[in-house]
């Protein structure tokens, strides 16, 4: 129980320009309590927050470009997701390929989105990629020779392709322009916008690019199957009208 402050205690506070109150208040609570509460909050460790920045500026993050952050990711993939909860997302490690990126929590639903919109894209913080026919096909073959150079070499392996090499696939599904300029044109324009995604590199001095890994967990691979084999049909068909 507290007690109220006696005369002396009164008349001493007084002399001090102390207000009875204002002497009651001081001796129930610090004057620095809040101070006390500001410091002792906890905080998020500065190199954690600064990798959680960039996979959300990002959306995700190679191992050879960020080693260290990658390493944090994956030793606290956890705690991340603690953090991230209330944002409906969560990161995803590739320890093999060196990746870590950004997806949508499971369950997630757009209360703002019409039904016939719901998919993992309607997430306000996740980019829609939207990409034109000859864009998804130059990414469905991309896929394609990644999975199967990693079947060669192991997976998490480098890939690296010729620029050229991808010119004749593409004319099996699309036709031949007639001008070789033209094709070169159109395939370097499909590469830079398919780059600005994070799935290829820029074209190297040797003239090839490097697949990035992220291209096996952004597609689904039973649309990318259907696609080609519909794109075969189709060119099949062509053909056989020019015959």
């Amino acid at each position: 129980m507290n007690q109220e402050p006696d005369i002396f205690d009164r008349i001493a506070a007084q002399a001090e320009g102390v207000t009875p109150e204002k002497y009651q208040k001081d001796e129930l609570v610090p004057r620095d309590i809040n101070q006390y509460q500001i410091e002792n909050i906890s905080k998020t460790p500065n190199n954690l927050r600064k990798a959680l920045q960039f996979l959300l500026s990002n959306g995700w993050l190679e191992a050879a470009a960020k080693p260290q952050w990658f390493r944090l990711i994956a030793a606290q993939t956890a705690q991340l997701n603690t953090l991230l909860e209330p944002l409906d997302l969560h990161a995803v490690v590739d320890d093999v390929r060196g990746l870590a990126f950004l997806a949508v929590a499971p369950g997630y639903e757009n209360d703002d989105a019409d039904e016939s919109e719901q998919d993992d894209w309607t997430h306000p913080l996740m980019r829609r990629q939207r990409l034109t026919l000859e864009q998804s096909l130059l990414l469905a073959i991309l896929r394609r020779e990644f999975l199967q150079r990693e079947q060669e070499s192991g997976t998490g392996a480098v890939v690296r392709v010729a620029v050229d090499s991808l010119l004749p696939q593409l004319e099996t599904y699309l036709g031949s322009t007639g001008s070789d300029m033209q094709e070169r044109k159109r395939l370097n324009q499909l590469l830079e916008h398919l780059r600005t995604h994070g799935m290829v590199s820029e074209i190297d001095a040797q003239d090839c690019i490097t697949i990035r890994p992220m291209i096996v967990h952004l597609l689904n691979p039973e649309n990318l199957q259907t696609l080609l084999l519909r794109l075969r049909e189709v060119a099949a068909t062509r053909t056989e009208d020019n015959a």
